[in-house]
Order: C-alpha cells, then structure tokens, then sequence
C-alpha cells in the first residue's frame, strides 16, 4: 500500500535528487534509500483495514512501523466560498438523478490520460446507460472545452474546480471510476460509495488489487500484451458496481468500510500513539 514516510531519514529525498539532477534515480530506490536511513516508519492506514500487510512490512523493515490511522477529511475541510457558484451548478445537476444513479469520474491531478484512453473511457461510460460526472482538467487529458454535456447526453465533463467530497457524499452518486489513489480511496469509502478501479501509474495498482480483494470495488482488466483497457471491458466492469442486484455485495462491503472510516475515536487512537512515541523518542 502507499507508504508515507516520516522519520529523522540520514539520507533525504532532496539528497538523492541532488544525486542525479537528471532525476533517473528510480522511486523504488528512493523509497529503499528511505526505509533503509529512517528510524520508523508512519503510514496513513490502520490495522482494521490493512493488519496482515503492516506486520509484513515490520518484519520486513525491522524497525517501528505506525498506522496513524485514514486521516479521512471532512466535507467542511472542503468548504471553499468563492467556489459556491461551482458546486451550485453542479448540485442541480445531481439533484436531477435517482440515487445510486451517477457515475462519478476522477483520476486525480498527476495522472495524464492519452486522446485513446479518452476515447475509450467516454464510450465505455455511454455504453453503461448510466449518467456520469467526470472531472477532467484540461493538463490531465484532451482539451475538451468547457462542460460538454451536449455532446454526452447522459453526463458532464466538468474542466474546473469541484467539490469531490461533496459530490461523492451525494444520493445520486453510485460510484466512483477512480484512478485508486490512496486519498481517493479514503475519500470514496467514507461515504460508503463503491468503487470502479483504474490504475495507471504508480502503487495504484496495488491498491486496486487490495481494495478488490476487500470486494468493495471492481478492477477495470488491461490486456496482458499491451497493458491498454477497452471501452467493453470498462463498461462490464462499471455495470457490475452500479446495477442494483450485481453491486450489493459491493455496497454491502463498502459500507461495512464506511464504519471504519468514520470511527473518529479509532483514527484519533493511532495519532494519540503516534504522538507519544514522538515524544518519547524524537530529538531533543
């Protein structure tokens, strides 16, 4: 899973780039470089969702390693108010759907999709018959103007700001076609929304494999050769979340996950330990 590390680390991220300004040095060697001079390890998890893999990477590490706890954020932390006119629109727009009924579509802001996974990724979502509400900004993918609902008859391509707790804590919202990033995940769960994996880069794909085997979440499949998603397989994978019957065992998991997250008190208890082991064992 996605590591975060902190520590007192002799050998720095900024000294390892410094190595090699021509930045060829690996992320795996930067993590292994990391791990290897840190006096612990913390990672935004807990041990109700991911214990059988914390005490693996302890063993593997031999040092303290520290869930401290999902850090899930609140729709409030969101709040932005020269962006109400945004979430207005956009509001409206959801209102206007059955709950369980929108697909929802981010892949955060470093994944840059290709004018062919565009292609595929919109006609998958159309081939659904679901609605959908896709954030893509314009540095992330095909410059497709302002929100293309014209073109789309059953959603939105939004190329601006928006309010992604909000709208993923929105009835109309069924579930989530994400790019697995961690805070994604998170954000996703707390709301008991399910999810539709699509990894590109990175620990996505580990992530994905976990959350799947979790079973609140469907992995989209790549072609073994070539590594590329189709709009077929896209959408098989998207009906299985979203239709009524076929995604109940999604919802069921994803909502047991929901409590998990939520639990205030659990996630306080991992940083209240985390806190103390600082004091007790950080520089003076």
């Amino acid at each position: 899973m996605t590591l975060h590390l902190f520590g007192y680390p002799r050998v720095t991220f900024q000294r390892l780039l410094a190595k090699e300004k021509d930045f060829s040095v690996s992320d795996a060697f930067r993590i292994q470089e990391t791990n290897r001079g840190s006096a612990f390890t913390a990672i935004r998890s807990c041990m109700e969702i991911e214990g059988e893999s914390i005490n693996s990477i302890r063993n593997l590490l031999k040092k303290p390693v520290f869930p401290v706890g999902l850090l899930p954020p609140s729709v409030d932390d969101n709040e932005n108010s020269t962006e109400d006119e945004n979430w207005n629109t956009i509001r409206k727009w959801l209102d206007e759907h059955e709950k369980g009924s929108v697909i929802y579509v981010a892949f955060g802001s470093e994944v840059t999709i290709t004018d062919e996974e565009f292609t595929e990724i919109t006609m998958g979502l159309e081939l659904t018959g679901f609605s959908f509400f896709w954030i893509l900004k314009r540095k992330n993918g095909p410059n497709t103007g302002s929100s293309i609902e014209s073109k789309y008859k059953r959603g939105i391509i939004w190329n601006t700001w928006a309010p992604q707790l909000k709208i993923l804590a929105h009835k109309s919202v069924g579930g989530f076609l994400s790019h697995s990033g961690w805070s994604s995940v998170i954000e996703s769960l707390q709301f008991g929304c399910p999810l539709i994996l699509l990894p590109f880069q990175n620990e996505q794909g580990l992530v994905a494999r976990v959350m799947e085997e979790k079973m609140v979440g469907v992995r989209v499949p790549r072609n073994e050769h070539d590594g590329k998603f189709t709009r077929d397989s896209l959408a098989k994978a998207l009906r299985s979340v979203m239709m009524e019957d076929a995604g109940n065992i999604y919802r069921s998991h994803a909502e047991k996950m929901r409590k998990i997250i939520g639990d205030k008190e659990l996630h306080q208890r991992y940083i209240d330990e985390f806190v103390h082991y600082m004091e007790i064992h950080g520089p003076a």
